[in-house]
């Protein structure tokens, strides 16, 4: 069975928006920064709407993806959407997603969407295991 790695190709940190944070991950990323929560948010996070807070982005990046060494500065501490990725559930549902993904994700390159289906079986089944 093909296994998942990362090729640090900086696909999944880039666009002009970033993903939601929760509370928490508010809560961490400022702990892990060694600042204020109110300081975090004013130095890296933009309000988009009336309740969604997400990470500012910089040349087209989130502004915590590092271009030189292809890795997250807060990855020990990074939003749970941002640590799903490639495997966000939309990749799941239809082929189509997982093509378009794999278009752009290193990491996917060689996967076929028969692939997909039956690494994500088997994570499920260590996970039932695991509990």
């Amino acid at each position: 069975m093909k296994t998942f790695e990362c090729k640090k190709c900086g696909f999944c940190c880039k666009g002009e928006s970033t993903v939601s944070l929760s509370i928490e991950e508010i809560k961490n990323i400022s702990k892990f920064l060694g600042l204020s929560e109110g300081k975090f948010l004013k130095l890296y996070t933009v309000k988009k709407g009336k309740y969604r807070i997400e990470m500012k982005t910089v040349d087209g990046y989130c502004v915590f993806f590092d271009k030189e060494t292809k890795l997250c500065k807060i990855h020990p501490v990074k939003p749970a959407k941002c640590k799903e990725w490639p495997f966000v559930s939309a990749i799941f549902k239809y082929p189509e997603n997982f093509y378009i993904i794999r278009q752009f994700c290193q990491g996917l390159k060689n996967f076929s969407w028969e692939d997909l289906k039956l690494l994500c079986k088997n994570l499920n089944k260590e996970k039932n295991v695991l509990k």
